[in-house]
């Protein structure tokens, strides 16, 4: 399907989409008809119960993880529909990831970790390094680049991954619990630094979040229980406080 008049604003469009698992026999339905609409400069939040499907339908978004049925477009592009090559060439230049893992290659410096997208893009490795040394300066690591992950605390681990998912200017940021290991200011610089690289007119941000200290960097709250959005809501906020940069440029 292709973008219609008065979706063009539309980042990320479900329809109907649906998830089933086998669990040793089992089916575990974790999607049961998600309908969401992610606008163009918006950051949206995730927020529910664990195990409501919310990595879920991130990962069914992101084109990491196939659904069932339904429809999910983003900018206007069915990942279901194109070669795995091709998916994996759309989310490399257009999706950004932060797992709640982190996710970090052990034998990687930190700064190297943060390269891993632009050189997986085809740019020089000493370009790819300068960018990401740069990067870490954004996220307060700049006297960290040389260090292995086993050797950083874990809310530098996430600010490492945060940096790495920002570093190729992504359409869409796609981040799974991105302040869970840092303390309340760290988790606030976090944020700011997200709305302002993420939150461009033709972006868009979405976060699963436990962490009710950040809600009021969202646009708008969706709120999911066992599989399904029930409800969406504006949170309350000091509007002047969180105007997003109106660059919307990527990291470096």
């Amino acid at each position: 399907m292709t973008n219609h008049n008065g979706r063009n604003n539309i980042a990320v469009h479900c329809d109907g989409v649906t998830k089933t698992y086998d669990a040793g026999g089992t089916k575990v339905t974790a999607l049961r008809g998600i309908d969401l609409d992610v606008r163009t400069g918006e950051l949206l939040m995730l927020v529910g119960p664990s195990g409501c499907g919310k990595t879920t339908l991130i990962s069914v978004i992101a084109g990491i993880l196939d659904h069932d049925a339904g429809e999910c477009l983003v900018f206007g592009k069915d990942l279901m529909a194109i070669s795995d090559r091709e998916r994996t060439s759309y989310r490399g230049h257009n999706i950004g990831f932060v797992f709640q893992a982190f996710n970090l290659l052990p034998t990687l410096t930190a700064a190297e970790n943060v390269a891993v997208p632009l050189l997986i893009n085809g740019m020089s490795r000493s370009d790819a390094m300068e960018r990401a040394e740069e990067a870490m300066r954004r996220v307060d690591l700049g006297d960290r680049t040389k260090s292995l992950p086993k050797q950083l605390s874990g809310g530098q681990q996430q600010r490492v991954a945060i940096a790495r998912a920002l570093i190729h200017g992504p359409k869409l940021i796609v981040c799974d619990e991105p302040t869970s290991a840092l303390d309340h200011e760290t988790g606030h610089k976090v944020m700011e630094l997200l709305r302002e690289v993420a939150v461009g007119p033709d972006r868009a941000l979405v976060i699963v979040t436990h962490d009710a200290r950040i809600f009021e960097f969202a646009d708008r709250i969706a709120r999911m229980d066992d599989g399904r959005i029930v409800k969406i809501e504006e949170p309350e906020r000091e509007q002047e406080a969180l105007v997003p940069s109106p660059s919307g440029r990527g990291l470096g």
